[in-house]
């Protein structure tokens, strides 16, 4: 399928460098969650009623912003991932219909990988060295029906503020490029200049203008992207937000630079419990200057699934 090609030459070069990787000293020990060593959701307990009571009064037109992108057999997806969908017209040939109301119906089959798209990323996702979010081990959770523990289907439903923050113009750009590197300082110039900064329980959102190359070279999409490195995902990990997401497909800058390859998914995932989302729409929300926002998403509850295409909904 189209989907899986953009992205097979970064793959390759991804994993060849997770194999020099492993002479690497390992980081540093994943911690016990604060909220116990049972806690599957993690940053998501900052969530509460008067969290969403706050980011109601973000909301002064109504104005909503779809922040997923449409999905179909040509996305751009990490290889091995593609999706299908295929319709079809059960028990119903040569213009069949049911009843003497003559009813005819159309159902539809989806087969192929949860991690196409707009995506959230859960805390069974991604980990260090076997070991993921509060010290889960993958050889206790793992099962090809399902984890056992952090799967998609127990995030609760995340209804809380939203910030937007501009990183390509924070590095005067209106759209960076592959490999370039979102350090802490350009998110510290971002905030700066939206007059915002993300705080506990938050949503962020990183616009580096990526996204839009998707409809220019799909496959230039998906070799490669701009983004943040360790010290970001510390840098946001400290702001204790509940999610980080970008209009990019992975959130961190590829191709790496060094040896150590998606480290900002360990940092945020599995040493901090927060949940990343990928490929998010922003542009909407950059046309309109929106730098605060309602973010409403209720993850698919798939039992056990490990990420989920999503459509976050911003509204203003």
């Amino acid at each position: 399928m189209r989907s899986a090609i953009p992205l097979a030459a970064a793959a390759a070069g991804l994993f060849a460098l997770a194999g020099a990787a492993g002479a690497q000293p390992a980081p540093t020990e994943i911690p016990v969650s604060r909220w116990g060593a049972e806690d599957e959701i993690g940053a998501a307990n900052h969530l509460s009623p008067a969290k969403v009571l706050e980011a109601m009064r973000l909301v002064t037109t109504g104005k909503t912003y779809a922040l997923g992108i449409p999905v179909d057999r040509g996305t751009p997806a990490f290889p091995p991932r593609s999706i299908a969908v295929t319709v079809m017209a059960p028990n119903q040939p040569e213009g069949v219909t049911f009843g003497s109301n003559k009813m005819s119906y159309l159902d539809d089959m989806v087969t192929g990988w949860l991690g196409v798209g707009t995506q959230i990323d859960g805390l069974a996702h991604l980990g260090t060295d076997s070991t993921f979010y509060n010290r889960n081990r993958m050889k206790d959770i793992f099962d090809t029906t399902g984890v056992k523990k952090l799967g998609v289907h127990k995030i609760p439903p995340i209804v809380t503020r939203g910030v937007l923050l501009d990183v390509a113009k924070a590095k005067g750009k209106e759209r960076l490029v592959e490999g370039d590197l979102v350090t802490v300082d350009d998110i510290k110039a971002a905030e700066t200049a939206a007059g915002v900064s993300p705080g506990k329980g938050d949503v962020v959102v990183l616009h580096t203008g990526w996204l839009s190359m998707l409809g220019e070279d799909a496959k230039r999409f998906g070799a490669g992207e701009p983004g943040i490195d360790a010290e970001g995902a510390r840098y946001l990990a400290s702001k204790e937000v509940v999610a980080v997401g970008a209009d990019t497909w992975g959130i961190e800058a590829v191709p790496f630079r060094g040896d150590r390859v998606w480290e900002g998914h360990q940092i945020l995932l599995a040493h901090n419990g927060i949940y990343i989302l990928e490929t998010l729409d922003t542009r909407g929300l950059i046309r309109d200057g929106v730098r605060e926002f309602l973010f409403v998403l209720g993850a698919p509850r798939y039992t056990g699934s490990i990420q989920a295409i999503v459509n976050p909904v911003a509204i203003r």
